[in-house]
């Protein structure tokens, strides 16, 4: 904790301030937690024991449902014990230690989502060298620089977080962490701050939320020369990673790329991305992926002969 910091103790607003919405709100991000939880780590036992599902793809998949996983733990356990605790307090260090996890894990989500972008453009746009463009190597390479970004970005963040003062108020009107609310509780000017952390943040998720789309562009393009057979099964993966590439970066973009004010959505919006993002990815990636549908059912009948 900085020297010109005379706050120890941030107060969460919450959802919601109201007892009964509370215990609605536990039992609703219970679910929602407890199906993050299971549904990534059914995916990433399913893909570390299957040996059907050792391709790139998979590869990138594994660590999508971990961050996934991380993502969502660094925020919903708080979300849940503040629904039942009277006083939803959270220490200035722990307060930054979300703000950081949030950063790291939600950057780190954008990069394998770019890197996934470029697996699917190598598979369809140039399938007889994917074998060699896309080896193993490289892909242990890019998700090793996907996590030292997402680790400088996270780092950059959090450094010009902990250089503002904070001499109260405390109270934090959102369920979690994060910049804009807490920038509105600094008590010194945070235009520069603000602009930097824009230029960090908001730069980043449209820059590769326009890397993404324009990525799939040429994929979908690109398939008018493949078979029936090939373009709907290219077009069913496809589909899913835009499904996902959506529901993570229009949220994100509204959050990061603003002047330093807060809205009343900022709540729902932050749940959406938090929570629903994490619990969604593995319905979209197994309901719409016949591969790994049958890799989970055959493990499973393995795991019951074996018994």
């Amino acid at each position: 904790m900085p020297n010109n910091s005379t706050v120890t103790i941030f107060v969460l607003l919450g959802l919601t301030q109201d007892p009964q919405k509370q215990k609605l709100v536990f039992f609703i991000f219970l679910i929602f937690y407890g199906g993050t939880i299971v549904g990534n780590s059914l995916i990433m036992l399913t893909i570390k024991f299957s040996r059907t599902l050792g391709s790139p793809m998979y590869f990138f998949l594994f660590y999508l449902s971990l961050v996934d996983f991380c993502f969502s733990t660094s925020i919903a356990p708080r979300l849940l014990v503040d629904s039942l605790s009277a006083k939803k307090t959270i220490s200035y260090n722990e307060c930054m230690t979300q703000v950081f996890a949030l950063h790291l894990f939600g950057c780190m989500e954008i990069f394998i989502l770019i890197v996934m972008a470029a697996d699917r453009y190598v598979a369809i746009c140039k399938p007889l060298r994917y074998p060699i463009i896309m080896r193993r190597q490289v892909c242990i390479i890019l998700t090793v620089f996907s996590w030292i970004g997402s680790f400088i970005h996270a780092t950059a963040q959090i450094v010009l977080l902990i250089r503002l003062p904070f001499c109260g108020p405390n109270l934090i009107d959102h369920y979690c962490c994060d910049l804009q609310p807490l920038l509105k509780l600094a008590c010194t000017d945070t235009y520069v701050v603000n602009l930097l952390l824009v230029s960090n943040s908001g730069v980043i998720c449209s820059t590769s939320f326009l890397i993404l789309i324009i990525s799939y562009f040429v994929i979908l393009y690109s398939l008018r020369n493949h078979s029936t057979e090939g373009r709907k099964k290219a077009l069913s993966t496809c589909s899913s990673h835009i499904l996902v590439v959506i529901l993570m970066f229009v949220p994100c973009i509204f959050m990061y790329t603003r002047p330093p004010t807060t809205y009343p959505e900022d709540k729902m919006v932050t749940v959406f991305y938090t929570i629903g993002t994490p619990f969604l990815n593995p319905l979209i990636y197994t309901l719409r992926n016949t591969e790994v549908k049958n890799a989970m059912r055959n493990l499973w009948n393995v795991k019951m002969i074996s018994k």
